[in-house]
């Protein structure tokens, strides 16, 4: 689906990256592959106060800031758009279920409803609006059919004072057709559910006859604002509906509308549909399937712009005053643009090759997505969940033995859906997801041929998040282009050790762009560049007088599940324990030739990487990892927090002291301090100590 256009869209779309997209594209049409490519931004506000941005999916202001921004979208880049509002899912230990506020359009840029004309905004009075309602009903009913009386009238416990009327409603195939149903004894209304929500999610359908009609067409005037929901239906009789009544309410020029309901898939294939959708502490934005990665940018660019229009952005700060992604995700979903030309169900080779290359290669998922990573997050890679090496290996290795050529969908999902969990099992929480390609049984959306990419974060920047989606499109072309023969790499502790530390990650990130760049896909390293500085805050920059540098960033965690903890109402959450940071502290040459480092008066000691010839400044690097937090509940309670950090550098026999710095706890960087404000004298006989020593991380838990 193409992102739409704008009178704007000439220079706000544009970006360098093209040329590269472009080769990409041509790869993927030589092997005769259509690989679509969705995403679920997320946003929240630019001051994000309140559960709802934090750790809740509904909350008092969510569906505001989701209506106003679609209506810039509508306004400025899809004119012709209507907006629906519809029920989302209703997850365990969530009193409410969540909402989805649609956008539908037609594909080729005509108004989604033919015959109808933008309706005015302008306010209308009450005595007004209840005329205007009262003829609405009269009219859309001669127009289906039927008579003024088909309708029945309803209470809504919540505002008695509303109008809603209900009118039961289903179409053959062939023709519109209706029901009286019959209330109980001594009732002229109907009484809505006493619940949150629109009427036409409350009617009480557990009261009727089990051979009644229960799909019911409703229509309430709420705050002064006409709201009709629609119910249940094929897109033919949908759009019928939809039509008849887009014309009505502009004929009577109604103020204020709100379309709310079920919408049917799109079999015709002619719609492009936007979700705006409540997840816990942002808004996630289920971008369109796209088939081409400039449709995907454009559609990046016209959610960062009409964002900042209604104050969103997608990213935050975190509680140590830096700025972060929203921690909502932005993952990627591959597929294809229909079940029957999904290239995936004939290529197992190169399913395989895919994975195969991101289990090779931890910046993948590490490099791009959050803080918290391992096991326990919420896109464990495949080698970190309850999984052996081997049962991965043989996996994949059965796939790539496949013949080409034929429908292999439900092996590939049957395979994979049960190797991509995490440490509990579940298919939805996995570095690359499968619950959405071919789990026949499973949930709607279960056998939509999907992979998912999961360990991708929000990004302040749409070109940086546009750069990300082009590399794994890249990888991809890469994989089918060359399929991978190589075996799965046995990183070991150094996956949970290594790769968890910043520079590291980079040189790992600089080797796939060096693959790459041979393969004839060359990427400029800039942007990835700054999108690792802006995931790695430096904490430190010391410049000292030798010329010698050290850098101190933080690193990734892998905080650990805790025990279940009772909650109120008799149900039970699982936390994990967030009390652990780790930090890198990666030096130049030169300062770890002439100079020594302590931290709260216990040595760190500097290690080459195996690659040091090809790191910037030829570095020198080592981790700490030390307890910033005693928060209820989390692991050995007993240890205290070690801030503030008091980091001393000295010269290389430890003679003299070069400076000192302090991390405080509400601090964002170490400062300066004099030597008569040490907290902690240096300990030449009591260094830091390594869980291993074959680690590159110290722990200061450790005695």
């Amino acid at each position: 689906m193409a992102a739409p256009h704008s009178p704007e869209s000439a220079t706000l779309f544009a970006s360098p990256l093209e040329p590269l997209a472009q080769k990409v594209a041509d790869t993927f049409r030589r092997h005769d592959v259509r690989l679509t490519l969705g995403g679920e931004p997320t946003l929240v506000p630019n001051d994000p106060e309140g559960t709802e941005w934090n750790f809740v999916a509904v909350g008092p202001t969510k569906l505001r800031y989701a209506y106003a921004l679609a209506e810039q979208i509508t306004e400025r880049f899809l004119p012709g758009a209507i907006t629906v509002f519809s029920p989302g899912k209703q997850y365990p230990g969530e009193v409410n279920p969540r909402w989805v506020v649609n956008l539908l359009a037609n594909r080729d840029g005509s108004p989604i409803a033919q015959r109808a004309t933008a309706p005015r905004k302008a306010s209308v009075s009450q005595r007004h609006a209840r005329k205007i309602f009262q003829t609405l009903l009269a009219d859309l009913a001669a127009d289906l059919g039927f008579t003024a009386d088909a309708w029945t009238d309803a209470i809504d416990p919540q505002d008695p004072k509303s109008l809603v009327a209900v009118l039961p409603l289903d179409h053959d195939g062939q023709k519109w057709f209706t029901e009286r149903w019959k209330l109980p004894a001594r009732r002229k209304k109907l009484l809505l559910l006493n619940a949150e929500g629109p009427a036409g999610l409350r009617l009480p359908l557990d009261q009727l006859p089990p051979e009644a009609l229960r799909r019911a067409l409703t229509v309430e005037l709420r705050d002064g604002t006409q709201r009709v929901f629609l119910p249940p239906l094929l897109q033919p009789a949908f759009r019928d509906l939809l039509d008849r009544l887009s014309t009505l309410l502009a004929r009577h020029g109604v103020g204020k509308i709100f379309f709310e309901g079920y919408l049917p898939s799109d079999e015709a294939n002619v719609w492009t549909r936007v979700g705006l959708t409540a997840d816990p502490g942002v808004l996630e934005i289920n971008v369109p399937p796209c088939e081409t990665w400039q449709d995907y940018h454009r559609w990046l660019v016209i959610l960062e712009e009409t964002g900042r229009t209604v104050e969103m952005r997608s990213w935050k700060q975190n509680p140590q005053g830096n700025d972060a992604g929203t921690g909502g995700g932005n993952h990627l979903l591959f597929g294809g643009p229909s079940l029957d030309e999904n290239p995936f169900f004939t290529r197992p080779l190169w399913v395989a090759s895919l994975l195969r290359y991101f289990q090779a290669h931890p910046s993948l998922a590490y490099l791009f997505t959050g803080v918290y990573v391992g096991a326990s997050s919420q896109a464990p890679r495949p080698d970190e969940s309850a999984r052996d090496l081997y049962d991965l290996d043989m996996g994949y290795e059965h796939l790539a033995t496949l013949p080409p050529g034929e429908d292999h969908r439900y092996i590939i999902g049957e395979t994979l859906r049960h190797l991509h969990t995490d440490i509990t099992g579940n298919t939805h929480r996995s570095e690359i997801s499968f619950d959405k390609f071919w789990n026949v049984g499973g949930p709607p959306g279960s056998t939509s041929g999907l992979i998912e990419f999961r360990a991708i974060e929000s990004l302040p920047r749409a070109e940086w998040m546009s750069l990300v989606a082009l590399l794994w499109q890249t990888i991809a072309a890469h994989t089918l282009d060359r399929p991978s023969p190589r075996s799965l790499v046995a990183h070991g502790s150094r996956l949970h050790d290594r790769f968890f530390l910043p520079t590291p990650r980079w040189e790992d990130l600089r080797a796939v762009l060096g693959e790459l760049r041979a393969a004839g896909f060359s990427f400029p390293e800039d942007g990835f560049r700054a999108i690792w500085r802006w995931r790695f805050p430096l904490l430190l920059a010391a410049n000292l007088q030798d010329g010698a540098t050290l850098d101190v960033r933080r690193g990734c965690e892998g905080w650990p599940l805790l025990s279940e903890t009772p909650s109120e109402g008799g149900t039970t959450s699982r936390f994990v324990d967030t009390s652990i940071e780790r930090l890198e502290f990666a030096a130049s040459a030169e300062f770890a030739e002439r100079h020594r480092i302590f931290v709260n008066g216990r040595e760190l000691r500097l290690a080459s990487l195996d690659d040091a010839d090809q790191s910037p400044h030829h570095e020198r690097i080592c981790g700490l990892r030390y307890r910033r937090t005693a928060l209820y509940p989390s692991l050995h309670p007993g240890i205290k927090p070690h801030l503030p950090l008091e980091l001393t550098v000295t010269s290389a026999d430890a003679a003299k002291i070069v400076a000192r710095y302090r991390l405080e706890e509400n601090q964002q960087q170490f400062r300066p301090v004099d030597a008569v404000e040490s907290l902690h004298p240096i300990d030449l006989h009591r260094p830091a100590v390594k869980s291993d020593p074959a680690l590159l991380a110290y722990d200061l838990r450790l005695e």
